[in-house]
């Protein structure tokens, strides 16, 4: 995302190297036709490479190459981006980022090194059915029970709902208190529903939970806590997504450059009309103003700045208007064969128009805006 070290420079190209070996476009297309998701094992060997473990501390068994575990973990989103990767990375360090800020994460501490080291996949139940992406203010009722809780409502939208061991679930309380419960993916009363999805293998479910039973230990967080820890989450979630649609819009365009420098018409390249070249120069600009749009939210939430949320908010809103319109014009200057299920574009495009309304529309992140900066004081 921005100027690495050499030692993160390395450590993405071993990423890009991985990715290039076992994470290929045909490999992403074999996953489709086996109607999966990723191989267990690949995810193993991501989490082998450090991949979950970059926003957790040394002392619960994680570690980040740079001082910032946020920056390592866009840049391999970035680089997961450039093949449009499988895999759990987002839900897993979305779950991570409110277990090692919760003040019980000591409670969590096997889970945590579980989740790290790869033996474990959590997910973060955050959507809920027909409604606009509001994780403070879940449908999902938490009623007291003893010492515990039981949790009934439904959750939607869930990547990974079908394939995590642990689901990471918000629900209002009996006191109207906002908190979060680590649950079981096959705790009884617990019915996860597999979703179709747009991409070819990103997958999703919906998630339906009746009288599920919760053991106080689940919970995450205190209930004074637990609003900010979903504000870290959101914004480690949209900050990575934001980084991975830059390497998409990143590969997509070089893969245009490149097919407009060697396809010809009338004896000259595409690359030299003048027509052509202005829709070029538009896309450029189109991905430099993402990719910084990208890296400034992500060191806003890597400073946990108090601004971090409108940045977030910005990055998303320009990806999601920008993104889909430079790839369908990267398709549109490929001719007919940018249409064809044979050509790789359309699997880019896939992911870029799932990202779009995930985690909020461009609408929805334009009016966060506009209250932030109305919240804000003006400069005297």
């Amino acid at each position: 995302m921005s100027d690495l070290s050499t030692e993160s420079e390395l450590f993405v190209a071993t990423a890009r190297a991985f990715l290039d070996k076992t994470a290929t476009l045909g490999g992403q297309r074999a996953l489709h036709a086996q109607g999966r998701s990723y191989e267990p094992k690949w995810w193993r060997q991501a989490a082998e490479l450090g991949w979950a473990g970059l926003l957790v501390p040394e002392e619960l068994g994680g570690g980040s190459v740079s001082d910032s575990g946020l920056h390592d973990l866009a840049a391999i989103a970035e680089a997961i981006g450039r093949t449009v990767g499988p895999g759990p990375l987002y839900p897993v360090s979305t779950v991570l980022a409110g277990l090692i800020d919760a003040d019980n994460r000591a409670d969590h501490a096997a889970t945590i090194a579980a989740l790290v080291a790869g033996e474990q996949v959590a997910t973060w139940a955050a959507d809920e059915p027909g409604r606009a992406f509001r994780p403070h203010q879940p449908g999902v009722t938490a009623k007291t029970d003893g010492a515990g809780y039981r949790l009934n409502g439904v959750k939607d939208r869930v990547e990974a709902g079908a394939q995590a061991d642990l689901v990471l679930v918000g629900a209002r309380a009996d006191d109207g208190t906002l908190r979060q419960f680590l649950i079981r993916a096959d705790a009884p009363g617990v019915t996860v529903h597999p979703q179709a999805c747009i991409d070819l293998v990103k997958q999703y479910a919906r998630i339906e939970l009746d009288d599920v039973e919760v053991d106080p230990a689940a919970v995450v967080g205190g209930s004074a806590q637990t609003p900010q820890l979903i504000d870290r989450q959101t914004q480690v979630a949209i900050a990575v997504t934001c980084a991975e649609t830059v390497g998409i819009l990143d590969a997509v365009l070089a893969m245009t450059l490149e097919w407009s420098r060697d396809r010809y018409s009338f004896g000259r390249p595409l690359a030299s009309y003048q027509a052509l070249k202005h829709r070029l120069a538009d896309m450029t600009m189109w991905l430099h103003a993402g990719r910084a749009a990208a890296a400034a939210a992500v060191d806003k939430v890597a400073a946990r700045t108090p601004d971090a949320a409108m940045w977030v908010s910005a990055a998303k809103a320009y990806l999601s208007e920008h993104a889909g319109l430079l790839v369908q014009e990267c398709v549109q200057l490929h001719g007919g064969i940018g249409v064809t299920w044979e050509h790789d574009l359309h699997v880019y495009l896939r992911r870029i128009t799932l990202y779009a309304g995930l985690f909020g529309t461009s609408a929805e992140h334009h009016q966060a805006i506009v209250r932030a900066a109305n919240a804000t004081e003006p400069a005297a």
